[in-house]
């Protein structure tokens, strides 16, 4: 199996006032397609910002990102979007759910700007598969915290994306919800067969996954290692 994901020697610094602050230092690591990943560490480590990097959201100072078969430093930005539209799915800690659609706009919507004509179909199927058929025309805010992400959870498919990229998907739920929301995001991982890299602080969702890759001030602390 070919791997989605290469990254080599990967560096990125942030300026703060006159002083220049390195938050990954020379990062090394490959996925291989339909693998479950995780990339942990505590706060600082440089987890969320290695996660922008390898989705293309932001550049490297230095290194190279190789994603689904593309060097991101090739391509321009709007080009960049178009591979994320076509490719990639995102879930974030905060939802990041449009308040005034309602959840199948919400995962819809995605669809159509790519000119889809069945997206209405494929975000009832796919909320119905999240357990919130009876719950599309609902808002955000007519929603709890774990529906909300079991919208997220439904719209981060509705691409079928060979990638997916969940920033700290259970941060603010509760342990029972979490459980819930994480049972979703692998149950339809497997099914659709795309890559998940999570990026969490939460070891035992991190052990759920096939590799795990540990950071602790902005650098790799070990290899990636199968998850117990």
């Amino acid at each position: 199996m070919s791997n989605i994901l290469n990254v080599h020697n990967l560096k990125k610094t942030y300026s703060s006032g006159s002083k220049n602050i390195t938050v990954l230092h020379e990062i090394n690591f490959a996925i291989e397609e339909r693998e479950t990943f995780a990339i942990v560490g505590p706060s600082g480590s440089g987890k969320t910002t290695l996660l922008g990097l390898c989705a293309g959201l932001d550049r490297p100072d230095s290194g190279t990102i190789d994603l689904c078969g593309t060097e991101l430093s090739s391509l321009t930005e709007d080009e960049r979007a178009i591979l994320r539209n076509r490719n990639v799915g995102f879930v974030f800690q905060d939802f990041q759910l449009l308040p005034t659609l309602t959840a199948l706009e919400n995962v819809a919507v995605p669809l159509e700007l790519q000119g889809a004509k069945n997206a209405s179909e494929v975000g009832k199927d796919l909320l119905t598969k999240v357990g919130l058929g009876d719950r599309i025309h609902h808002y955000p805010s007519q929603l709890s915290g774990g529906e909300q992400q079991r919208v997220a959870v439904a719209r981060a498919f509705s691409n079928n994306p060979s990638i997916l990229f969940a920033d700290e998907p259970t941060g603010n739920l509760d342990a029972e919800t979490g459980e819930k929301v994480i049972e979703l995001l692998f149950n339809l991982n497997k099914e659709l067969g795309t890559t998940l890299v999570i990026v969490t602080h939460d070891l035992e969702l991190a052990q759920k996954t096939q590799r795990i890759l540990r950071l602790k001030g902005g650098k790799i602390v070990d290899n990636p290692i199968a998850a117990s």
